[in-house]
């Protein structure tokens, strides 16, 4: 009748331990991931006794909600609209609920302020039901059943003609009134009933000492952002558990398209509309920010003409073409070509050192390889020699113009084989081909005797990823890794438009898989963030909270400044002010035509709006209100611009355009696809600093009211 004990360590749990293990693993894996609002509403559904027995104590500090709190006070106080006091019986019964009150605090409590309350206080006084005493040095009222009770707890001398039946002894009269106070008021200390009553804070701290150990108040830390322990009535406590847990699990509810479109801007650190007055001093500081930047735009084609015209200088303080260059000739960012857009602009794709498993492989859609015998023959000198200078390849090429040269090598570049080591060819397609130029063919300024300046730099082939990583190259797993953390980087909360807005080959699908896993360890959320968006939402830990912060608008919640960068005006939507944004359509901050469909008035509003380069957007406060053609004659109002206020704050914006050089002018020819003269709200125009002329309204500079 003896047994032996073995310990054994075992390389996994056995059949019935694995069955345990799961489960704990299953129920508690995730606990410790989830965003604030979940965890505090989840801790606020515990058990109260339950949770004070494990703990020790009830710490709610952190749980309870400041704004649930505010409202709780106001309307035990009756300082709500639906508890003010209309007729004499209800102010009665306010004297009785709440205590002694000065006439003040009455006014305060009555419907029609001070004239209706010195009429009823009057009433009340002559029909014997209230009575004027002065406690603590001050005059204040009392029903006339509480005459006794303030006598013997705090020293009030009862006035002439009050009936003997009033004026009986109490038992535990100062006690009975803290319960009051307690039912009235939120957590509090003993400071605060001893300085309304005149009486030491240590008889009252007694007396409430008294209260909680019988059970009639609970003492715990509750108050956010206070200090110490309080106390507090347990309905009162129960009421305010329950509506901050109402407020927790509105903030869990997804949030509206429009909030997405005020968080994407701040989470990749784009400046408002007069946000940012001043550029950075420290030149090392604008270049980190900068190499921030395109970190997080890494991968994304962007076309060279918004680049650095529309797209850099709202996320970089001061940003000028110079840094870039300094950020090349370090070797910290290149780039490559991604089809071209037309006669003078094409996308193009930043990435950094280290991180070129991000560059695009393959040719971009629409694109066929080049097979001219030009396109050959610099191919095969790039491939002999390396790098070389415009002049080496002309050279090359046999006899052949600058022009034929040069759209030869811009073919290569557009087809995503050979790059620059500097940005100035990127620059130089905003120069207009001469007219009479026989093929459309990208622009790259004008031929003189040196060369064309388009032309500078060396010229390189644009290595092979399997050179530069390593001689497997890396795997179309960690080609799809790398991506997916781009995206999760860049959008904060990635949704399947998302995804679908940047042309990752394969599309949503192809990331999936990476998302889930990425989930399945802790290191993303899933969830329905964004309301009508599908429920397939992943976010990075820390862009739910900052989404669901800004649910309530620009200025109103201090924890959205958001994301790198996090460049915010902090304007409030009280209606004097507005956060207004004025992006490229093509900018990776403007979520419509992407991630977020473009407003429109009905199912038949077919106008045309896309992502054009040359084409801008102004949003305010995330709605998106005006949208300019890439020619910038023709403006359309959204819908949401039929508000004034919103009509308002939209229209200077677009003198930004203007005033930092980006249009020499702004002529609109066109408003809503009518002649601008005859839109009905051109006075608005007029209002933003346009003037009429013979071309339609015009803005120049030094006119525009930004």
């Amino acid at each position: 009748r003896e047994i032996a004990v073995h310990s054994v360590e075992t390389a996994k749990a056995s059949a019935f331990a694995s069955s345990l293990l799961f489960d704990y693993v299953a129920a508690y894996m995730y606990e410790g991931d989830a965003p604030m609002a979940e965890r505090r509403a989840q801790a606020l559904t515990l058990d109260r006794d339950l949770l004070a027995g494990l703990l020790g104590q009830e710490e709610l500090r952190e749980l309870l909600d400041p704004d649930a709190l505010a409202e709780l006070e106001l309307s035990l106080q009756a300082l709500v609209e639906d508890r003010r006091a209309d007729t004499v019986d209800q102010v009665h019964d306010l004297l009785r609920r709440l205590g002694d009150l000065s006439a003040d605090e009455v006014a305060a409590r009555c419907v029609d302020g001070s004239a209706a309350a010195g009429a009823w206080l009057t009433e009340l006084a002559g029909s014997r039901r209230a009575v004027q005493v002065r406690v603590a040095g001050e005059a204040r009222w009392l029903a006339i059943e509480d005459v006794a009770r303030y006598r013997d707890a705090v020293g009030v001398a009862a006035p002439p003609g009050v009936p003997a039946a009033y004026l009986a002894p109490v038992v535990g009269a100062l006690d009975s009134l803290l319960a009051r106070w307690a039912r009235t008021h939120g957590p509090f200390t003993a400071d605060g009933p001893a300085r309304r009553w005149g009486l030491p804070v240590g008889v009252v701290a007694d007396a409430l000492a008294r209260l909680a150990g019988a059970g009639t108040l609970m003492s715990g830390e509750f108050r956010p952002g206070g200090a110490g322990r309080e106390l507090c009535d347990p309905e009162v406590l129960r009421l305010l558990r329950r509506r901050s847990l109402a407020r927790l699990r509105h903030e869990v509810e997804p949030v509206d398209p429009q909030v997405l479109a005020r968080f994407l801007p701040a989470w990749q650190g784009v400046a408002a509309v007069g946000g940012l007055v001043a550029p950075v001093r420290a030149g090392p500081s604008a270049l980190e920010r900068l190499a921030q930047v395109v970190d997080q735009l890494a991968g994304l084609p962007i076309p060279a003409s918004v680049l650095e015209r529309d797209v850099l200088p709202v996320r970089v303080p001061g940003y000028q073409p110079r840094l870039l260059d300094e950020l090349g000739a370090m070797g910290e960012v290149a780039w490559v070509g991604r089809g071209s857009l037309g006669r003078d602009d094409g996308r193009v794709v930043l990435y950094r050192p280290g991180r070129e498993v991000l560059r695009p492989i393959g040719l971009p859609d629409g694109v066929d390889a080049p097979s001219g015998v030009l396109h050959e023959r610099l191919r095969a000198h790039l491939a002999r020699r390396g790098a070389c200078f415009y002049r080496e390849l002309f050279t090359a090429a046999g006899g052949k113009t600058d022009r034929e040269v040069l759209d030869a090598l811009w073919d290569l570049v557009w087809a995503g084989e050979v790059t620059n080591d500097t940005f100035g060819p990127l620059r130089a397609l905003r120069w207009k081909r001469p007219t009479g130029a026989s093929r459309p063919r990208p622009s790259v300024g004008r031929l003189t005797a040196l060369g064309p300046p388009g032309a500078a730099g060396r010229w390189s082939l644009v290595a092979d990823p399997a050179v530069e990583v390593g001689a497997a190259g890396p795997t179309p797993t960690e080609r799809l890794h790398a991506q997916t953390l781009a995206l999760l980087d860049r959008h904060g909360v990635l949704t399947r438009e998302a995804v679908a807005g940047e042309a990752i080959e394969g599309g949503f699908s192809a990331v999936y898989p990476v998302l889930r896993a990425l989930e399945e360890r802790g290191r993303i959320r899933r969830g329905y963030f964004v309301d009508g968006l599908g429920a397939a939402q992943f976010a990075l830990p820390g862009a739910v909270d900052r989404l669901r912060a800004m649910r309530s608008g620009p200025g109103e919640a201090s924890s959205a400044d958001g994301g790198p960068g996090g460049a915010r005006d902090g304007s409030s939507r009280d209606g004097s002010s507005r956060e207004v944004h004025l992006l490229a359509a093509a900018d990776p901050a403007n979520p419509y035509g992407a991630a977020l469909p473009w407003p429109r008035r009905d199912e038949h509003d077919r106008r045309p709006l896309g992502r054009a380069a040359g084409a801008y957007v102004v949003m305010v406060d995330g709605a998106a209100a005006l949208y300019l053609d890439r020619g910038g004659t023709s403006l359309v109002a959204l819908p949401p611009a039929d508000a004034p206020d919103v009509l308002a704050a939209a229209l200077p914006a677009l003198g930004a355009l203007v005033a930092d050089g980006r249009v020499r002018e702004l002529v609109l020819a066109k408003a809503d696809s009518e002649p601008v003269a005859a839109w009905p709200r051109r006075d608005a125009l007029l209002a933003a600093g346009f003037v009429q002329g013979y071309r339609g309204y015009v803005l120049r500079p030094g006119k525009a009211v930004i």
